[in-house]
């Protein structure tokens, strides 16, 4: 600041976007790390996987903003009224100016303790496979009778039967009642379990009388929402034992649809409200109706069906027993249609037969004709190939044949001897030679 004499001290004039970086590094000089606690207004988590919220008291409240790395940590899904603890640090949102607390992590306020007792127990039980999704039994598409255990007093209650009544009138519905609160409530709620047992496997028995009580085929376990203090007596270790012996499929609706307890990982199934709990064991009636009149229409068509083939057959039996003379007509113009065909087959065979002749007769002199001329000419082919092989052709043309005395012709001089007498054949007589001394060429 500047002074000037005889005036007052003039403040510094500063950009506000350097104000802003002044305020936060003060901030973080002063105040981070820091840890708040608070209860969540406002919350909401936007596309890019950040969350946006406030954290109040009596006193006052606080722009938080959780990126996503951080909530991507987290191990529950907050909600507005829960009262919880962040840690991260102080900042200033330069672009509006806004004081905002930028969150690191985020627990719930007053139950860590409880929440690592509910982890231990859980992967106690799981390790010991209470949790094993082969164990898990599919519900009955149209139960007996429906088990129900939860307190008289819950609005819980209300919902079920609401719903139940609503979906399906004509199922009997057994409620036993228990404590679902407080530290009585695992052992109420085991005794309601164990009676409800008992009459289940008595519905099962092989001739079980069910005009006195009904048989329970399902049951559900069920309770609002609340805190985890609130729900603590379904986290019980007992209590997750007994559920697991239950001889019929058990439906656990405890709490919303963010609530989780040891009770609903055992249960066969887990919904996630009272009603939701109610509505799965429940088809509507209508819906029951509408499809046993479809069966009933099917079955009815097709009885028709059977009934218009039978009748058909019948007639047709009856038509052939009451005239076995129009089978005997039948019979006979068949014959006699076989007999026709027969006849003129025969017929056409013959007439076949003589055209065949008369075409015979008809080439026979042309055909005798010209074998006779193809075999003259074959007679002289022949006699020509016979007089070119003629000797004397040979002969006729200045050679001779020479003959031993024995006639055997002399083809090498090696055959001759000196003053041999040989007989030479020319081509118009005989002449007599002697051999002189042979010469090979």
């Amino acid at each position: 600041m500047l002074e000037r004499p005889g005036h007052a001290v003039a403040p510094r004039v500063w950009e506000v976007g350097a104000l802003c970086r002044a305020i936060a590094d003060a901030l973080e000089a002063r105040f981070n790390p820091v840890a708040v606690r608070g209860e969540i207004t406002g919350f909401s988590r936007a596309s890019s996987g950040h969350c946006y919220f406030s954290i109040k008291d009596a006193n006052g409240q606080l722009r938080c903003a959780m990126f996503r790395r951080a909530a991507t940590l987290l191990d529950f899904s907050p909600r507005d009224g829960e009262l919880v603890e962040v840690r991260g640090c102080l900042g200033v949102y330069e672009a509006r100016g806004d004081l905002q607390f930028i969150v690191e992590s985020m627990q719930r306020a007053g139950q860590g303790a409880l929440f690592e007792q509910f982890l231990r127990l859980k992967a106690q039980l799981e390790t010991e496979g209470l949790f094993d999704t082969a164990r898990k039994r599919p519900l009955p598409l149209q139960p007996r009778g429906i088990g129900l255990v939860t307190s008289t007093g819950a609005a819980a209650l209300h919902d079920v039967v609401t719903a139940l009544r609503r979906r399906v009138p004509h199922i009997p519905v057994v409620l036993v009642p228990a404590q679902v609160q407080g530290a009585v409530a695992p052992a109420s709620i085991i005794a309601a379990l164990s009676k409800l047992y008992l009459l289940a496997q008595a519905g099962q028995a092989p001739g079980a009388d069910l005009t006195q009580k009904p048989a329970i085929d399902v049951i559900l376990l069920v309770r609002g929402g609340g805190s985890i203090e609130d729900l603590w007596a379904f986290n019980d270790e007992r209590l997750a034992r007994t559920i697991v012996q239950s001889p019929v499929p058990l439906i656990s609706g405890v709490g919303h649809e963010t609530d989780f307890t040891i009770a609903d990982f055992c249960a066969d199934l887990r919904a996630p409200t009272p009603t939701a709990a109610a509505e799965l064991v429940a088809q509507p009636r209508d819906v029951w109706l509408g499809a046993l009149a479809l069966v009933a229409g099917r079955i009815s068509d097709g009885v028709q069906r059977q009934l218009d083939a039978r009748h058909q057959r019948l007639d047709q039996a009856a038509a052939r027993l009451g005239r076995p003379s129009g089978l005997v007509a039948r019979q006979q113009m068949q014959l006699a249609r076989l007999a026709q065909r027969m006849h003129h087959g025969v017929l056409l065979k013959l007439q076949r037969l003589a055209q065949s002749q008369q075409a015979l007769e008809a080439n026979l002199p042309q055909k005798l004709q010209r074998h006779l001329v193809d075999q003259a000419d074959r007679l002289d082919r022949a006699a020509l190939r016979l007089e070119l092989l003629d000797p004397r052709l040979v002969l006729q043309r200045g050679y001779a044949l020479l003959t031993d005395p024995g006639g055997q012709a002399v083809t090498s001089v090696r055959q001759a001897q000196p003053g041999d007498a040989l007989r030479a054949t020319l081509a118009d007589g005989t002449v007599d030679v002697t051999v002189g001394q042979p010469r090979l060429l």
